[in-house]
């Protein structure tokens, strides 16, 4: 459903359905490589209004046909959970005191919902033109470059969508026990994490900050080897004069320090600058 002028895209509505529909065997396969390790997890229960550790692992418990979850915590839609079961750990709450449910959804059903409406919308597009075209002007949308993850994300389309996500995937792994569904979740799990290892590998590593206090000392640095007129890279046997014209454009001893790196210096000359100074 759009705000606003009121227009209801039940349409949308029904084709992100029919795109989760036919989505339902990925999101069964993405939710059993979720579950992977969590039998390996400590077991907690909260207990009186405290969080106690049971000595336990879930996976240890769910093989014993324990329950997993307690009667202080979890969801009530989950409560009915056959103890041992993928929905009894769903149910269960982590170290933190955080139902696994709420960590499920926001790391499996959401971005699954929200992917399956982007494709909802991209097939919308060309299989829908009119209807398509309506709800960009409603959207405040330009047709010529309207993304469909923005499309998206101004509608309301996604929280129903999530229920019935969540509901899908507890018919089809709610009674299952837990150690079955880790079981068949681990060829994706792996794959995952492959993705992930490959994607922080190709990640260009995040430029250093440099502080305000660093970056007015190293002005003034570059500033006072120009004007000592000192050779660049300034070589080990100019240190004492590079040290001289540092002090005297006001840096402080510890800014000199952190400034040399950022200089161009011959092999040594950092070396030789530093013993200079501890030594006076």
């Amino acid at each position: 459903m759009v705000g606003g002028g009121g227009y209801e895209p039940d349409w949308f509505g029904l084709l992100g359905r029919e795109v989760l529909r036919e989505r339902r065997a990925a999101l069964i396969a993405e939710a059993c490589a979720w579950s992977v390790g969590l039998s390996d997890r400590p077991h907690h229960l909260r207990l009186r209004g405290r969080l106690v550790a049971t000595g336990s692992t879930i996976g240890h418990r769910a093989a014993l046909g324990q329950p997993l979850s307690g009667e202080e915590d979890g969801r009530i839609e989950l409560g009915d959970a056959r103890p041992g079961s993928f929905q009894d750990a769903l149910n269960a709450v982590d170290a933190d005191g955080t139902v696994w449910a709420d960590r499920f959804d926001r790391e499996v059903i959401e971005p699954f919902v929200h992917e399956t409406c982007v494709l909802a919308a991209e097939r919308a597009r060309p299989t829908r033109p009119g209807r398509w075209a309506e709800l960009l002007d409603e959207l405040g949308e330009d047709p010529d470059d309207a993304d469909p993850g923005d499309v998206v994300r101004a509608g309301e389309w996604e929280e129903p969508l999530r229920t019935e996500a969540e509901h899908l995937v507890l018919a089809a792994l709610g009674r299952a026990p837990l150690l079955e569904v880790e079981s068949e979740g681990l060829p994706l799990s792996l794959v995952r994490a492959a993705e992930a290892t490959a994607r922080a590998a190709a990640a260009p590593p995040p430029a250093p900050e440099r502080d305000e206090d660093l970056s007015a000392a190293l002005f003034l640095a570059l500033a006072a080897v120009r004007e000592a007129g000192l050779p660049t890279p300034v070589p080990p046997d100019d240190a004492g004069r590079l040290l001289a014209a540092l002090l005297e454009q006001g840096l402080e001893p510890e800014e000199v320090t952190g400034v040399l790196s950022h200089l161009r210096l011959a092999p040594g000359t950092a070396d030789r600058v530093a013993a200079l100074l501890h030594a006076d």
